[in-house]
């Protein structure tokens, strides 16, 4: 394919301070990023946080998709220029009827925008989901307790589950925008990556948690089961996803496909915990049977504890509850079957990013430490 040239290329990055966005617009940003030289819009609900370097944007939107009007005021004005959306927002509520109907508002309120405009020049949609596509809503109060997942290693051609499930709804609405727009699906496993703005980044949940018993002279045991302990776990390093997302919305081959996003190995948590130990100079412990405990409950009576780290190290100000929803990490620590992801068909189509899990968590906690997000 004949990539074209300077801007030519426009991307709007939805949710650009949380989850891959960062790492995303560094990618897009960089002069030999495929597709490029692009232009780079981004957009949050807020102001870009000050360890979010401005130069990896031409311009910052700040905008609640949630709000139809206010969405239209802010993205009608450079509507004509965007040719590819990447989709990246996510919010989380208490039921899976309720993730459905918020998240699925802010996308139909988005593209509402960008592919109604008499001059619209939106070519693609990239969107970002995860394993959940083969567990069901995992986080779902009653519907937890209901699921049989797929058996793993998940792979793309897997049949949907038959349960609401919020990635599922997004999936069909940008596909009814075929052929009018292409699209990609990225389905990403356990994040790890640097950023104050993203509730699911298991990466600063541990080590938050990590900083708390450091802080305390507590023992940084492991807050899963001795099943997720031995047994096999794949990840996704904000970069190689953030790579996949590109790649895929300037290759032919790629449109209209869902691909898995892994770091391409596997791990288990007994060395993972190892490594994250000596990362985070904390006491390691091995899993001892009868010592579980809920990191979620443990954490929730930590956030004075987390304010005075903060303040003692001179770190971004933030709050406990702001950085980390530890509900989300808790099942993924207690999984019943090994939480892999098969990457056999991007390779096939032609992706071939990679990390090694263990020096993907060494390398974010070291960049989290520049950013002043962790002591």
């Amino acid at each position: 394919m004949e990539l074209q040239t300077r801007h030519n290329f426009v991307a709007l990055i939805i949710g650009v301070t949380g989850m891959t966005g960062f790492s995303l617009a560094d990618a897009l940003s960089r002069p030999g990023c495929l597709g490029g030289p692009w232009k780079v819009y981004g957009s949050a609900r807020r102001p870009l946080p000050s360890w979010f370097p401005p130069s990896l944007l031409h311009h910052h939107i700040t905008f609640d998709a949630l709000d139809a009007d206010d969405t239209c005021a802010k993205l009608s004005l450079i509507s004509h220029e965007i040719t590819h959306l990447f989709w990246l927002s996510v919010q989380f509520r208490d039921d899976e009827e309720s993730n459905i109907t918020v998240n699925r508002t802010m996308l139909a309120n988005v593209l509402n925008v960008l592919i109604t405009s008499p001059s619209s020049s939106l070519r693609h949609v990239t969107l970002q989901t995860g394993t959940k596509h083969y567990m069901g809503p995992i986080n779902d109060p009653v519907l937890s307790k209901q699921l049989a997942p797929h058996e793993p290693p998940f792979h793309e051609s897997m049949p949907r589950l038959p349960y609401p499930n919020f990635y599922y709804e997004l999936e069909d609405f940008v596909a009814s925008y075929t052929p009018s727009i292409t699209y990609s699906v990225h389905r990403s496993s356990i994040i790890v990556g640097a950023s104050t703005r993203s509730e699911i980044n298991a990466m600063l949940m541990l080590a938050a948690y990590a900083a708390v018993c450091c802080h305390e002279g507590l023992p940084f045991r492991y807050p899963g089961s001795r099943y997720t302990w031995e047994h096999f776990c794949d990840m996704t390093d904000f970069g190689v996803l953030a790579e996949q997302h590109v790649w895929a919305a300037v290759t032919d081959v790629a449109k209209n496909e869902a691909f898995n996003c892994t770091n391409g190995d596997v791990f288990t948590w007994k060395r993972m915990w190892k490594v994250m130990s000596e990362e985070f100079d904390v006491e390691y412990v091995e899993y001892k049977e009868g010592e579980e405990f809920d990191l979620e409950e443990w954490m929730s009576k930590k956030g004075e504890v987390w304010d005075e780290i903060v303040e003692k190290n001179g770190l971004y100000k933030t709050k406990l509850e702001e950085i980390g929803c530890y509900a989300a990490l808790k099942p993924a620590a207690n999984f019943t079957f090994q939480h892999v992801s098969s990457m056999n068909k991007s390779k096939e189509y032609g992706f071939f990013g990679y990390a090694d899990s263990c020096k993907s968590v060494r390398m974010w906690a070291n960049k989290l430490r520049q950013m002043k997000i962790i002591p």
